[in-house]
């Protein structure tokens, strides 16, 4: 479910759209000069928020794309399991087990506070607090 709709040559490095069905952020966006009778081609490099896959997507720019809607929330570590832990959300009290992202194992510790994003009913833990 998309959040907004915005046109290929307004998607900026850092901002958030959908490809291939998978939220991803642009990392850049080449936009080529129309022509005579065509339109802007933009080639869009992006790269998944949840697998960290790159993808790389060329569409004209007048096409649309999606804006997925991210929720950024805390929350408490109450256990960590190898590459996944259980959290509990600070606002709701809500338990929650998402997995972590590569660069945070090894660094989180039970009762530790964290940021963990909701992407589109996705849930991963971004980073401590």
């Amino acid at each position: 479910m998309a959040f907004k709709l915005i046109h290929a040559t307004e998607a900026r490095a850092g901002a958030a759209v959908v490809i291939d069905d998978v939220p991803c952020i642009v990392k850049s966006n080449d936009i080529s000069r129309p022509g005579k009778h065509g339109h802007a081609k933009c080639r869009i490099e992006a790269i998944g928020i949840v697998d960290g896959k790159k993808k790389v997507i060329a569409m004209s720019g007048h096409d649309r794309l999606d804006v997925p809607l991210i929720n950024k929330n805390k929350a408490q570590v109450l256990s960590i399991l190898d590459d996944r832990a259980s959290i509990m959300d600070l606002e709701s009290f809500e338990t929650i087990e998402v997995p972590m992202i590569e660069e945070l194992r090894g660094q989180l510790k039970e009762e530790d506070q964290v940021e963990y994003w909701d992407i589109e009913d996705t849930k991963i833990i971004k980073r401590k607090v």
